[in-house]
């Protein structure tokens, strides 16, 4: 039993950093399909994604040394069809007309290789049925493949790192693990009977995704932030040797030419099915995207960079005018704090920011909200 807890336990250890690799991406599709991301949905995804890493570690794991794999004498591949039932029928204890043979049997290899083979897909089958929507067909070909791919990364020494197969290829193991997903679609019904239907999952999230959290408008800006550094390394590219001017053309690109070409689209909002509107919803003029960005980008975002250049350009003053000076510097960082915490109430009360109460538009969600009929 030893030989099946290790994998597990091996791969709940990887599981964080394999899921964290997967979290944004999986993030980025969720907020451009939906809108939103469902707590359920996300549980039955990673929960997938942490059953297909342990039935990867139980099929290439424990990892012997090359120097054993080297020696090794044993055959590569079993391609005779059902050899399974013949060595359970001749090796085993099991006696059709004794029962008392039947509960002794389970414990044999001969058996408990075979029912784990088909253990080992059947949720495959079920997330396949339930979550992904897959017909009969579709579950077939696709367990069939995963299968596959695990045989043959058995047969090719885990890809060319051993010298030969340290285990056996074997064609039973094919039939016995798309076995497994067929029953998995058999019982789907009978688990997802106790789960909400994919459809109703879907409809859950377009309503979510027509209002616009707080984490879905901070992607479409870290898209956005992340094109604007491309385009400041272009304008460098191109001569534009001013680190402010080169700053400054790209947020005028991105953020104010972008909108208007798109009729309220940044690149990042596009993704993220958020459209710039007016407060009556209509698409906003050319100079409202330069208020709102302006004030944004130009303004509140550099403050920082403002404030640390007038620090160094008047620190060397003294008497009455570094008494000013100081009198500015404390008014900043008190306006400073001031919209912070303004940024924050807005930000928990759904309103609207000052800049945009100022250039009179407003973020609206795109998303569609899609009828899903059940199958």
């Amino acid at each position: 039993m030893s030989a099946y807890i290790e994998p597990i336990r091996f791969a709940l250890l990887t599981f964080p950093l394999i899921a964290f690799l997967f979290t944004l991406p999986y993030i980025f599709h969720q907020y451009h399909k939906y809108g939103s991301v469902l707590f359920l949905r996300v549980a039955i995804v990673y929960s997938f994604i942490l059953y297909l890493t342990c039935i990867y570690f139980l099929v290439i794991l424990p990892l012997p040394s090359i120097e054993v794999v080297e020696n090794m004498t044993t055959e590569w591949v079993q391609l005779v069809p059902f050899a399974f039932i013949r060595d359970f029928i001749l090796q085993s204890s099991f006696i059709w007309n004794d029962p008392s043979t039947y509960l002794e049997v389970i414990k044999e290899p001969y058996f408990y290789q075979a029912f784990y083979n088909i253990l080992l897909t059947l949720p495959f089958g079920i997330y396949l049925r339930y979550y992904f929507n897959c017909s009969f067909k579709k579950t077939f070909f696709f367990t069939f493949l995963l299968t596959l791919f695990f045989e043959l990364t058995q047969l090719s020494g885990l890809y060319g790192i051993y010298p030969r197969p340290y285990r056996l290829f074997d064609v039973d193991d094919l039939f016995l693990n798309t076995l497994g997903g067929i029953i998995g679609y058999g019982v789907t019904p009978i688990f997802s009977h106790f789960l909400p239907k994919r459809e109703k999952l879907d409809a859950l999230s377009y309503m979510k995704g027509k209002r616009i959290s707080v984490f879905r408008r901070g992607m479409a800006v870290w898209i956005d932030l992340f094109l604007v550094s491309l385009v400041t390394v272009l304008f460098a590219m191109l001569g534009v040797d001013n680190l402010f001017l080169q700053y400054l053309f790209s947020i005028i690109v991105i953020f104010m030419i972008v909108p208007i070409i798109r009729n309220g689209y940044t690149y990042g909002k596009k993704w993220m099915n958020i459209k710039i509107v007016t407060i009556n919803d209509e698409v906003p003029c050319w100079y409202q995207y330069f208020i709102r960005y302006g004030i944004l980008y130009l303004f509140l975002l550099p403050a920082p960079y403002y404030f640390i250049f007038l620090t160094s350009l008047f620190s060397h003053l003294s008497g009455k005018a570094r008494m000013i000076f100081w009198i500015f510097v404390s008014g900043f960082l008190f306006f400073s704090c001031i919209m912070f915490f303004h940024f924050l109430i807005t930000l928990f009360t759904k309103k609207l920011f000052w800049y945009e109460k100022m250039s009179a538009t407003k973020n609206s969600s795109t998303i569609e909200v899609e009828e899903c009929e059940e199958s």
